[in-house]
């Protein structure tokens, strides 16, 4: 999700804390719109989805629907990206406007709803799980309430070239770890003079914590107990920790420099300077755009990242109402709108992302995106990061302790132990 610095998610963090104590402490009480719950006022959304021109034309055609079914009411939007997205956030609660709907990623509803920013929804967990799969609904789960409902998935997994796997004589991706770190050397090639040109096996491209975070829960390790404490330099977290450091620097699988940081689009695996890599389900829209054939003659394929248990992140977008809104049936109203077949389609289509309602596995979009439809077809699998209150604040301390790890400046358990302490302190601080 965000890649904000943690010198900007740290004071933000105050921010929001500071201004949910002074609105608990008699901040005036949203107001309702009538006994009988009518849907209509003005309510704000900010959404970093429906970006671009192409976005935006394609929520002024959803938010048109809307106000047919509810004439009465009406949407104010503000466009932000990931990035300024918890910024934008903090800011308007510490100003007193908050926006009356919100739209946060997973692991950002506990943060919220803690300092009682998050209006509960109409909606009971059971009720959802027939419309979600149960690991789905969970992000959106704080305390034992509903304060979130998802319209998109962010999912990241194995991606291979099917033709450089065929070329070495392997007939299938790796099940395992020994596996992975096997192919990866064996696929790996450099030149005369040891210069890297195809790397068997890319883990830098993706965001460092969203390749650590899977390896870690295929390995049977957890982020928290389920009491809130750091797990994650648990032996099966260093473990996932110990295989990334041995791919870079006992295998020499991939070096610093050779893939772009963050080519979440799969450039290296297009253009076969990869032969695979742990990558997000929109490879396949980019390849589509960029490199049509390698689907066409089949050449893209997936698997799941396993070893003790198959895992795959997920990450996404998930639709909030602030507690404050003036306006929260309309609110309500408008989240469910957006989470609903049409609105959460057109969002999906529009990014390459992974629909989370059940009903959607059978449309056109799904059935024509296989990395897609590998995502949905393997949500039983699906972990999200987050838990624990103080997730924001901590997220932003894994890449400096996963770098650090790889670049041989700690051990994996060092680094390990040094970034749960600090999510610790974060923790205890509340």
């Amino acid at each position: 999700m965000t890649r904000t610095s943690r010198a900007r998610m740290r004071p933000m963090a105050a921010v929001l804390a500071v201004a949910l104590l002074a609105a608990g402490c008699g901040g005036p009480a949203p107001s309702k719109d009538g006994d009988d719950g009518k849907v209509g006022g003005t309510v704000r959304l900010l959404t970093p989805i429906f970006e671009g021109a192409d976005g935006k034309a394609e929520l002024d055609k959803q938010l048109a629907a809307f106000k047919a079914k509810y004439p009465d009411a009406a949407v104010e939007v503000d466009y932000t990206s990931y990035g300024k997205l918890n910024e934008k956030l903090t800011t308007s609660i510490a100003s007193g406007r908050p926006y009356d709907v919100m739209l946060m990623g997973v692991g950002w509803v506990p943060p919220f709803a803690s300092k009682g920013a998050l209006a509960e929804l109409d909606e009971d967990e059971a009720g959802l799980t027939q419309r979600y799969n149960e690991r789905v609904v969970e992000p959106g789960i704080y305390d034992g309430k509903v304060y979130g409902l998802p319209i998109m998935l962010d999912t990241r997994f194995g991606i291979y070239r099917k033709d450089i796997f065929a070329a070495a004589g392997i007939t299938a991706p790796p099940s395992n770890f020994e596996e992975l770190r096997e192919y990866g050397r064996k696929l790996t090639v450099r030149d005369g003079s040891g210069k890297l040109t195809r790397a068997g096996i890319d883990i830098l491209s993706n965001d460092l914590r969203q390749t650590f975070l899977p390896l870690m829960w295929a390995n049977g390790g957890e982020l928290f107990t389920a009491d809130g404490k750091p797990a994650f330099n648990s032996p099966q977290a260093v473990g996932a920790l110990q295989l990334m450091t041995d791919i870079i620097r006992t295998d020499r699988s991939e070096d610093f420099g050779f893939t772009q940081p963050n080519a979440a689009t799969g450039v290296p695996l297009a253009q076969g300077r990869a032969a695979m890599m742990v990558g997000h389900n929109n490879v396949w829209q980019s390849i589509q755009e960029t490199a049509p054939d390698l689907i066409k003659e089949d050449k893209i394929g997936f698997f799941m990242i396993a070893n003790a248990r198959p895992a795959m992140f997920q990450g996404g977008t998930l639709a909030t109402v602030s507690a404050k809104s003036q306006h929260p049936a309309t609110a309500k109203a408008l989240v469910s709108f957006l989470t609903d077949q049409d609105a959460s389609l057109a969002a999906n289509e529009q990014r390459g992302n992974v629909p989370a309602l059940k009903s959607l596995a059978d449309s056109e979009y799904v059935k024509s995106n296989k990395a897609v439809q590998f995502a949905m077809q393997h949500m039983d699998a699906a972990f999200s990061e987050g838990g624990v209150p103080a997730w924001i604040e901590v997220r932003g301390d894994f890449k400096a302790a996963i770098e650090s790890a790889l670049l041989g400046k700690k051990t994996p358990q060092q680094a390990l132990d040094e970034l749960a302490a600090k999510a610790q302190a974060a923790i205890a601080k509340g």
